[in-house]
């Protein structure tokens, strides 16, 4: 096992007060979420520019472990009876984002296998494929390695998604009024230190569960369902106070943006240019498909487009739950999608182009 340098812990140091000026002149600003947004711009802009930023991985882990269990404290027997209720609407956004990520991969290649002679046609798919599935980027990139893919694009469109998402939905949320309209609060509401110990200790297993067993996102995940389970029985522990709350944003905000590299610009500029675009392309149609579920559940479209965009678990679901916008519904959505996206990316791109291109040959 090493230990993090010196250096390290100090470039680590250097990256949190950046984080924190930023979320203070947010908080100034009075912009949507400040621990995040400020924090995210901020480290990403400084990774970009050189500036020797680093995300302390342990850091990261508490984060995710505080908003999942935070996010738990939402499933209350009667919100966990209204979301088992929609079921059917959870199904067709899973089967809507798998078709969405299908199809902004074709869209991608399309627009670039003639533009890189030089990459093989079967690895030029798995890069558009795996580019435009709508997943945990990590994984997405490890199955693209797998797949004989280019890594480095994989990995620069999903980063480039996010941010994109998790800026512009919470900015556009709170400019147009939307926030505030969540009618299903947490189960409590004060803090309670004895009850936040054991709050504690009981997601800490969760986690250390889901990593044992090599799920993905165990610090976020195990967490959750931990929370989400003594919720749903009808007990309150606890709150997890605010302080908290935001300190996870922030090193979450932080994992994020360290992601960018000086390079990452000069990593095919229409490359980049191509997913920026169909990135705001997929929040156009994510918005309308949303309408609709919104219409045929009679959940407010808000909480909709949350639950149906292309963003990631814990950044949509922080921002349903700063916004006050429909926290369960939305973590409900997103956790399930993640799920099926995870299990079922990797199959349909061996049936789809793998298995035939062995065929073929």
């Amino acid at each position: 096992m090493s230990f993090p340098t010196l250096r390290y812990l100090a470039r680590v140091a250097a990256t949190l007060l950046l984080a924190l000026t930023a979320a203070g002149l947010c908080l100034w600003l009075h912009t949507p979420l400040p621990w995040m947004i400020g924090p995210l711009l901020a480290v990403s802009i400084a990774s970009i520019a050189g500036l020797p930023t680093a995300s302390f991985t342990p850091l990261r882990n508490a984060g995710q472990w505080t908003i999942g269990a935070a996010l738990g404290l939402y499933f209350t027997p009667h919100v966990t009876a209204l979301v088992a209720g929609i079921w059917w609407a959870i199904a067709l956004a899973i089967v809507w984002a798998l078709a969405l990520g299908f199809g902004f991969g074709r869209w991608l290649e399309r627009l670039h296998a003639h533009r890189m002679p030089h990459v093989p046609p079967l690895a030029m798919r798995a890069t558009t494929y795996f580019a435009g599935a709508i997943g945990g980027a990590s994984e997405m990139t490890m199955m693209a390695e797998k797949a004989g893919a280019r890594t480095d694009l994989v990995a620069a469109a999903h980063s480039l998604r996010l941010v994109i998402v998790t800026v512009t939905i919470p900015f556009a949320m709170q400019y147009s009024g939307l926030h505030g309209l969540d009618s299903l609060p947490p189960a409590v509401r004060d803090v309670r230190w004895e009850g936040l110990a054991l709050l504690a200790l009981a997601t800490l297993a969760g986690a250390l569960a889901m990593r044992a067993l090599g799920r993905t996102n165990p610090w976020f995940i195990g967490p959750l369902l931990v929370a989400m389970a003594v919720t749903m029985s009808g007990h309150t522990l606890s709150a997890v106070p605010l302080w908290l709350s935001n300190a996870a944003q922030l090193v979450i905000a932080i994992s994020l943006g360290v992601r960018f590299s000086r390079e990452f610009l000069h990593t095919a500029p229409r490359w980049l240019a191509s997913v920026a675009a169909g990135t705001l392309g997929m929040l156009v149609l994510c918005g309308a498909f949303a309408a609709a579920l919104a219409w045929a559940t009679d959940i407010h479209w808000a909480t909709m487009v949350l639950g149906t965009s292309p963003g990631g678990i814990a950044e949509m679901s922080i921002t349903a739950k700063v916004l006050q916008l429909g926290v369960p519904v939305v973590t409900a959505f997103q956790v399930c999608r993640l799920v099926a996206v995870l299990v079922l990316t990797g199959p349909l791109y061996e049936r789809l182009y793998a298995r035939r291109a062995r065929d073929a040959s």
